[in-house]
């Protein structure tokens, strides 16, 4: 049961998630972790209402499935019902709902559902959603979680937050039930347990997560660098989990570009040198003389690794992930290496071939506030998807600090 000190405790915390960051989306996401915790619930969403529809969209969720591309109707199903009352509802069972039209998907509930919406007296602004708490729901802990709600409610109406989803994508590339084993000696490690995702079209996406949680090995699935132990790998809608030698060869040559850590350039030659190499095997390239004046290196062109900066490396390694002119770029901790400053500046390249070329981009990192400008932003836990979130107001790269 929950006590005067959990009570002011949890309010505290939600709402110094609220003062305390430049975007509320990210406030949100971390007061739907505080509320798991408080409830002792395995899995949760946030749901917001979209301002251009009468959709309720994902906006955050803590879950092993990336949920941020499913909305309900307004007044439909166990969602939208409850978005237009002003009172709280306990689901048990929700296939048959207790009478409540059942037309969200099943496979987000619980055996026990509290599904509370966010709304003052003046409007309605979503649904937080706790799928299965371990504490009993007892007329305290409904009221905590509704007061809480209400203040979060009271801030995005003071904020004049908006959600404008974006509508009828389809993914680039999807994962399902991927599960990655590598074997060492006798023993098998379990690196990726169930990884259910879906990159879309002009988005960059940032993946969170402590060393070993399995971010670079699911890159590395994603760019055709290694094989899923099980699960599929979808492509534009055709499966892609068996793919032959010369199949996998074209993929990694005309679809995928990489942005390494490390940089990974030819030694021996020269910076154009190093982008022309990957021009001359590509389908369907791009000037290389271009995305070398595009990455501010036109007066490098003669220049060999070696004689250039850390900062100007990874520069003309963005020129070579672009000139192939690919669907996706995969980045794995492209400024580690990098100090503040030329970090920032790479960033301000990988934000223009999204914005501007609208290429996706995948980016693995561990620096927190890189995932402010990130459209989505997926969080690993111990080789399976943790939380998702939205940014409904990206930051510009030249706006962080670290």
């Amino acid at each position: 049961m929950a006590n005067d000190t959990r009570f002011i405790s949890t309010i505290w915390r939600v709402m110094d998630q609220i003062k305390n960051t430049d975007q509320l989306e990210a406030a949100l996401a971390a007061d739907l972790d505080i509320f798991c915790d408080v409830m002792k619930c395995e899995t949760g969403y946030f749901w917001m209402k979209g301002t251009s529809d009468d959709r309720i969209y994902v906006l955050a969720s803590k879950s092993p499935v990336d949920q941020s591309g499913i909305s309900v109707r307004v007044g439909e199903g166990i969602i939208g019902t409850v978005f237009n009352q002003k009172n709280s509802k306990i689901i048990h069972n929700a296939g048959s709902s207790d009478g409540v039209p059942q037309k969200d998907d099943a496979q987000l509930f619980g055996s026990t559902t509290l599904v509370v919406p966010v709304r003052t007296p003046f409007g309605a602004y979503g649904v937080l959603q706790l799928n299965d708490p371990a504490v009993s729901l007892d007329e305290e802990d409904i009221r905590l979680v509704e007061n809480c709600c209400a203040l979060i409610a009271l801030d995005i109406e003071d904020k004049g937050l908006e959600f404008k989803p974006s509508k009828d994508r389809s993914p680039l590339v999807s994962l399902r039930g991927i599960i990655k084993e590598f074997q060492s000696g006798e023993e098998i490690h379990r690196i990726l347990k169930g990884i259910d995702l879906d990159v879309y079209e002009g988005e960059l996406l940032v993946v969170l997560g402590e060393s070993g949680c399995g971010k670079s090995t699911m890159l590395n699935i994603i760019g055709g660098m290694d094989l899923a132990t099980e699960g599929q790998l979808i492509i534009e809608g055709s499966d892609f989990s068996h793919p032959t030698e010369d199949e996998l060869t074209r993929y990694r040559r005309d679809y995928i570009g990489f942005i390494f850590q490390s940089y990974n350039l030819m030694p021996n030659l020269s910076a154009l040198e190093n982008i022309e190499f990957i021009a001359e095997i590509s389908e369907h390239p791009l000037s290389s003389e271009e995305m070398l004046n595009m990455v501010g290196l036109g007066d490098k062109a003669e220049n060999l690794p070696s004689s250039m900066s850390g900062g100007q490396q990874q520069r003309v390694c963005i020129a070579r992930a672009i000139v192939k002119n690919p669907k996706i770029i995969l980045a794995d901790e492209p400024t580690a290496a990098l100090d503040f400053h030329t970090g920032q500046e790479v960033l301000k390249l990988i934000e223009s071939i999204v914005r501007d070329r609208k290429t996706t981009v995948i980016m693995v990192t561990h620096n927190i506030e890189i995932a402010k400008m990130a459209d989505r932003v997926i969080r690993l836990k111990d080789g399976l998807i943790s939380s998702v979130r939205v940014n409904l107001h990206p930051l510009h790269a030249e706006n962080l600090s670290w």
